[in-house]
């Protein structure tokens, strides 16, 4: 069980596997006014980033779990790094279907909606972890602008423009399911960069130490490609952010 090899070669030198920079997180832990001891899942945990880093600033504790062996690696040694290996945990699996043993304060899916098959489903998922009053934070995609055509969605890395809303309708959404939206934090320009550039470099370092890997073309082939296709789709029309929900 584990991620592709094409997303660990492209984000190895990542700790934050979305377009947010860690002062965002950092913005983001602090809005929320949550107490020190707050329990937290994040299902999807990636490299650690958020969990740790809220383990240090802001007293929190808490589980991550993620599919990716090296991610998992990743956040048990920031865990300890940041001295926070007593507060925070990390299981290697599969988050899709994971629900805490107690409930928690605070249950996360931060770019990862795939594994409740969308917003509805995840937002379902992490609600079976929740305590009574606790609340929600869902990373999730969603169209700056309206592509022109389904060549733009796919350019973007969605299957079609049905895939993502526009973010007045991604918040519409969450209201319909039951949820008020009482916090957000969207990536800019720059969080967005710093995501997609950073897999350049990760891809070009793996190449110059694997030229003889099986995946080497495909490598190749992406980073070529990649930097325009960001630059003329990706950085136009794909929004990003973080909403924090709390039940109706």
């Amino acid at each position: 069980m584990d991620l592709p090899r094409i997303f660990t070669i492209r984000e190895s030198g990542h700790r934050i596997h979305n377009p947010l920079t860690a002062d965002k997180f950092a913005t983001l832990g602090d809005s929320l006014r949550l107490a020190p001891g707050t329990r937290v899942l994040d299902l999807a945990s990636g490299s650690g980033e958020m969990l740790c880093t809220w383990a240090r600033d802001l007293g929190f504790t808490g589980t991550g779990v993620d599919i990716s062996t090296l991610f998992t690696e990743q956040a048990r040694a920031l865990a300890a790094e940041l001295g926070v290996a007593d507060r925070v945990g990390f299981l290697h699996g599969d988050a899709a279907g994971h629900v805490a043993d107690e409930p928690v304060d605070l249950a996360a899916c931060v770019g990862a909606t795939w594994i409740g098959d969308g917003v509805a489903g995840t937002i379902e998922l992490l609600d079976r972890s929740l305590r009574p009053g606790g609340m929600i934070l869902i990373g999730e995609p969603y169209w700056r602008q309206p592509p022109p055509d389904e060549e733009t969605a796919k350019a973007c890395h969605a299957t079609s423009v049905a895939d993502f809303l526009l973010l007045p309708e991604l918040l519409e959404q969450f209201r319909e399911l039951g949820y008020d939206v009482v916090e957000m934090m969207l990536s800019d320009q720059d969080s967005w960069d710093r995501y997609a550039a950073a897999q350049w470099l990760s891809m070009r370092r793996w190449l110059d130490e694997n030229p003889d890997d099986e995946l080497a073309p495909d490598v190749r082939a992406e980073l070529i490609t990649e930097p325009t296709r960001y630059a003329r789709y990706g950085r136009e029309y794909l929004g990003w952010g973080v909403f924090a929900l709390m039940k109706h």
